[in-house]
């Protein structure tokens, strides 16, 4: 009966009898992580005996986030703060807020590390890219959140399809436009991918569900309130035909100044991303038609969880190599406001 759940345990613990004998009876020479797995595999199939205890070295996990002006990395910032504050004394979660989204900064900063993993918020940059190769060399497991650079060597994204969530922008404009004419976006820049996944999704929606809606203008305004504001202004100027504003990225604020100063009857159909104080007061004024949520929440403990998965901190059945995320973002509008707590914006290291 011992020597068929001996084997029982290789197969699930996927190394050699003989491996899961040394673990049982402690004779050594065993991987922390296969001696993780062997363990994890015994108390699956529940031996009966008193397995060994294990002595986990200290894992650390860095978190890079950048932009710390963003009510999305505050949300960000904190959340990670509250998965820090349920660890076991074997995990140790940093957060560092870099001063800017420069991909020679945050390419140093991966280069830097001394953690054994790392969750970063990128741009879809060669620079970053062979940082996370260069990082993953010597062990470093690399998850983006937010969004992600798919040809680099990280080991996962954690993050909503923001094709998806621009399809369904683009869908929800389609079916809302009461007539023929003019839409504007606006968004940090194309560089982000998740902001051109999602530019690409909006287009491709409005194409299928109403063809009549042109995209008459793609501003990029960098996130800047200001810079976001003249570009919109200067884009509608003069012109009559203008019946949707989809925003994005973060500078929904810029775009309610705009709506604020328009005399029209009815305001564009305003179609932005996150649930923040700004975008919540702009759908209580009926500015605002419609917010899609990218779940931070969500997004940092996936992230988490990976990574304890990864080098075997945990045994969590729904999670297998290759990390799929299944992040799903929310719709929020009028009618359907979430109670949201404000966080303070995420201080500079």
């Amino acid at each position: 009966m011992i020597k068929h759940k001996v084997e029982d345990i290789a197969k699930l613990a996927g190394v050699g009898t003989a491996t899961v004998d040394r673990v049982l009876n402690e004779r050594g020479n065993v991987s922390q992580k296969t001696l993780e797995k062997v363990l994890s595999a015994a108390r699956r199939l529940k031996l009966k005996r008193v397995l060994p205890t294990t002595h986990r070295r200290v894992l650390r996990i860095e978190v890079l986030l950048a932009r710390a002006e963003l009510p999305l990395i505050a949300r960000m910032k904190h959340e990670f703060g509250r998965l820090s504050e349920r660890m076991d004394r074997s995990v140790i979660v940093q957060r560092t807020i870099l001063k800017t989204d420069d991909p020679k900064v945050i390419s140093k900063a991966i280069s830097d590390t001394k953690a054994d993993g790392l969750i970063i918020y990128p741009m879809d940059d060669q620079m970053i890219s062979n940082a996370i190769a260069k990082v993953h060399a010597r062990g470093v497991q690399v998850v983006t959140i937010i969004s992600d650079i798919p040809s680099s060597l990280r080991l996962a994204y954690a993050g909503p399809d923001h094709y998806e969530a621009g399809r369904t922008s683009g869908f929800f404009m389609a079916k809302m436009a009461r007539s023929p004419g003019a839409v504007a976006i606006l968004c940090h820049n194309q560089k982000v991918l998740g902001h051109a996944r999602r530019m690409q999704g909006f287009r491709d929606a409005l194409a299928l569900h109403n063809s009549s809606l042109e995209i008459a203008a793609v501003l990029e305004g960098g996130d800047d309130s200001r810079k976001s504001e003249f570009l919109l202004i200067s884009a509608l100027k003069g012109r009559t035909d203008f019946v949707g504003i989809y925003n994005v990225g973060a500078a929904n604020d810029a775009v309610g100044a705009v709506l604020r100063q328009t005399e029209k009857h009815e305001h564009p159909i305003f179609i932005g991303h996150e649930l923040t104080p700004e975008s919540r007061q702009l759908l209580q004024e009926g500015l605002m038609t419609l917010v899609i949520d990218q779940n931070p929440e969500h997004q940092s403990r996936f992230a988490v969880d990976v990574l304890l998965h990864h080098f075997g901190y945990t045994d969590h059945r729904w999670l297998e190599a290759p990390y799929r995320s299944n992040i799903a973002f929310k719709l929020h509008c009028l009618e359907n406001m979430t109670e949201f707590t404000a966080v303070e914006p995420a201080k500079i290291a």
